[in-house]
């Protein structure tokens, strides 16, 4: 499994509202011989109410997964 770790949000503002957030992360598996980072746009009614870290790190597994999988989803 691998370990995700949120490392930042960048908010983007528009219209005195949240229009994205994009959410930076790193993650490896356990032996770390796989690696990957970088960031998943969310658009501001997906991230309110997921701020949490928890809550973001469920969003980046799900959005990676049907990234690397687009054929299962």
């Amino acid at each position: 499994m691998f370990d995700i770790q949120i490392t930042g949000t960048n908010i983007r503002y528009a219209d005195g509202g949240i229009s994205v957030v994009h959410v930076q992360f790193q993650g490896h598996d356990p032996e770390r011989a796989i690696s990957l980072s970088g960031y998943i746009p969310l658009p501001g009614e997906e991230y309110q109410g997921n701020e949490s870290i928890p809550a973001l790190k469920n969003i980046v597994k799900t959005k990676l997964i049907e990234r690397l999988t687009p054929e299962a989803v």
